[in-house]
């Protein structure tokens, strides 16, 4: 899957992702937000996401579907290519790093 620079979360939302690494296998995320705050319309591919802290999310998807999560701190998630905007809808910062896969071998 190739994102988008209009749907690409660094250039959306840059000041929340930042790239700590990237090669031909993969991006690497960090994301930072604080209670409240509110992502813009994104993609991603494929990824893996290892949460730093513990946090509480809604997604919502261009269908208008909302999907609330409650995430501990140290889970590691398997999450499938899609589109959201993420709101910080609980009482602490979330930090999390995202292992965006590229192409297929």
């Amino acid at each position: 899957m190739v994102i988008e620079s209009k749907k690409d979360p660094v250039v959306t939302d840059g000041d929340m992702y930042k790239v700590v690494l990237e090669n031909e296998r993969v991006r690497v995320l960090s994301y930072h937000d604080k209670p409240g705050e509110k992502t813009t319309q994104h993609a991603h591919p494929d990824y893996v996401m290892v949460a730093e802290s513990s946090f509480k999310r809604r997604l919502i998807f261009p269908d208008s579907q909302k999907r609330e999560v409650d995430v501990k701190a140290g889970s590691v998630l398997w999450m499938k290519a899609h589109t959201h905007i993420g709101e910080n809808i609980g009482g602490t910062n979330t930090d999390a790093i995202l292992v965006e896969l590229k192409e297929e071998l």
